[in-house]
């Protein structure tokens, strides 16, 4: 007699989770779905490249399957999941270069028209930012995390957190200063 399907895409994401815990391979699945696009845009955001944030999506899916059974609440699955998206781009980092990008301050031409554009300028100027600077910024800006969770989810110290996010944002800010405009720049001066 065949397994019967279920279709878990209305169920709680805790439910979910807690299935996939005991191995329910459908249920699993579900999570990537569920997850897929946040994690790979999150991992755009640190690396810059599609190919490659395409590449760490799948290590952090995969560490996550290998863990998922020691997860010890359902309901942190977000956050769990997210902190090992961070661990995954500092692992990354400790493998590659660390002096790739550094000094290299690039202001973006002409602001382009559209939010697509703008979209694509940010990205320009986060890949110009130090490693460790673009990983502070993308999660206390895009992700929305406080310094502290930062602090945490990285492990630098809140210092050195609050140093990245300070600095990077003036980069960036200079690097996308034609979209601020000449009041902007006056008000900073």
């Amino acid at each position: 007699m065949a397994a019967k399907k279920v279709n878990y895409a209305r169920s709680p994401e805790a439910l979910v989770v807690s299935l996939a815990r005991r191995n329910d391979r459908q249920a699993s699945e579900e999570l990537v779905v569920r997850r897929q696009a946040w994690i790979r845009s999150l991992m755009q955001r640190f690396c810059g490249d599609p190919a490659l944030a395409d590449d760490l999506s799948q290590q952090v899916f995969l560490q996550a399957w290998r863990n998922i059974p020691r997860l010890q609440r359902s309901d942190r699955f977000a956050a769990w999941l997210k902190r090992i998206a961070v661990n995954t781009w500092l692992q990354h980092l400790r493998r590659v270069d660390p002096l790739k990008h550094a000094g290299d301050v690039e202001v973006i031409g002409s602001a382009a028209e559209g939010p697509a554009a703008i979209g694509m300028d940010l990205d320009r100027a986060l890949a110009t930012l130090e490693d460790h600077a673009r990983v502070c910024i993308v999660l206390a800006y895009h992700e929305q995390m406080t310094h502290d969770e930062v602090a945490h989810a990285t492990g630098l110290p809140l210092g050195t957190v609050k140093s990245h996010i300070r600095r990077g944002t003036a980069r960036l800010q200079k690097a996308l200063s034609a979209y601020l405009g000449d009041s902007a720049m006056e008000q900073q001066g």
